[in-house]
């Protein structure tokens, strides 16, 4: 990375082809103001304000019941009539941004087919989002569902997931956002500074497994990013932001989201389900046909899939840890993913050179 005098970001910047390289613009002041983000709790005085906001922004009365989220602030709102909506709120001048982005994100999603996400809720003036001096948010339907952490992911299940997030790719690949250019922790531009936070991580072979899949993802897979195809994505597709729906997949939250590889997706949501030692890829393969099956890997894709999906279990475990060490309160939730990644990582970490892009391509339909 270069040295902090470099901006954050660019949101002017776009680039042509669907390319970018990693290291431009995600330099060190993109991972200090990124990491400043999720060092800080949402406050609890914008939970006080989500009735009065709901009422004057949207005419609406109801029920309120706070979420946890690492960032803003989440309320589920349950009207009159028994609907549920979800209210985000954010009093930080990076909220703005967020929010910005993920109403675009949803708005533009709005017809496309072969998933399902929520529908903003547009405010009384016909705005998607709200904003006043020191407040702003948006308002959102919240869908039905059971989240794919509580179900029994069969191999039928992670296929339909993988041919949704494939669907979902598709149709974030042609939206042009607000934001998307902003620091996102969760990114893969900030990965190779990760290791700042491993004095954070028990010792042990969880420590070494990490330092080993980070060193190649900073010497082996980040250099050859820049050659992958890159769009919006949504960049945290976890078992808690899948849902079962009795209209089929549906993906939520898309905080995390930005401008990245599109393989980003697919690596992020395959990462949750290593969980078989039995199998290469510990049954994530069925979710990886899944994917293939509607947008067909290219063979850099498929060379570094594999490395790119133990790298996001290693920037999973050492910022959980970190922020774990930060809100010791809230440990419990923050690492609830900690544990599957960790054994994922441990599964993978059995495959030599060149067994895992095999192990890929076995897997494609």
């Amino acid at each position: 990375m270069n040295d902090c005098s470099d901006p954050v970001s660019d949101d002017n910047a776009r680039h042509p082809g669907g390319k970018q390289s990693v290291r431009d613009p995600f330099t060190k002041a993109y991972f200090g103001a990124a990491a400043a983000i999720l060092a800080t709790k949402p406050s609890p005085a914008e939970a006080q304000l989500s009735g009065e906001l709901l009422l004057r922004h949207y005419g609406l009365k109801g029920a309120m019941r706070v979420l946890s989220s690492e960032v803003e602030c989440t309320t589920e709102v349950t009207l009159l009539n028994g609907d549920q909506l979800i209210l985000k709120t954010s009093a930080r001048p990076e909220g703005r941004d967020s929010f910005r982005f993920q109403v675009e994100a949803l708005a533009g999603l709005e017809g496309a087919f072969g998933f399902a996400a929520p529908r903003i809720v547009r405010t009384g003036d016909a705005m998607l989002m709200f904003e006043e001096h020191e407040i702003c948010g948006y308002l959102q339907t919240r869908l039905s569902g059971a989240p794919l952490h509580q179900a029994n992911p069969t191999p039928e299940i992670l296929y339909r997931v993988g041919r949704a997030l494939g669907r979902l790719s598709l149709a974030l690949e042609p939206l042009d956002l607000s934001a998307m250019h902003r620091p996102v922790l969760w990114h893969v531009g900030c990965w190779s500074n990760l290791m700042e936070l491993e004095e954070h991580l028990p010792s042990g072979p969880v420590a070494a497994s990490v330092r080993l899949a980070m060193n190649n993802y900073v010497e082996l897979i980040e250099p050859q990013l820049s050659d992958v195809a890159w769009q919006v994505t949504h960049n945290d597709p976890s078992p808690f932001n899948t849902l079962l729906t009795e209209g089929g997949i549906a993906f939520i939250d898309f905080g995390d989201g930005c401008w990245g590889p599109r393989i980003q997706d697919l690596a992020i949501a395959a990462s949750h389900f290593v969980t078989d030692p039995s199998l290469a890829l510990g049954g994530a393969e069925h979710l990886i046909a899944g994917y293939a099956s509607v947008i067909p890997l290219r063979p850099l894709e498929a060379k570094l899939l594999v490395g790119l999906i133990k790298a996001r279990q290693s920037a999973l475990i050492l910022i959980n840890y970190w922020r774990a060490n930060l809100f010791p309160a809230e440990a419990a939730y923050i690492k609830k993913n900690v544990g599957r990644a960790e054994h994922g990582l441990s599964i993978l970490s059995a495959l030599g050179p060149g067994d895992g892009e095999r192990a890929v391509r076995r897997a494609l339909p």
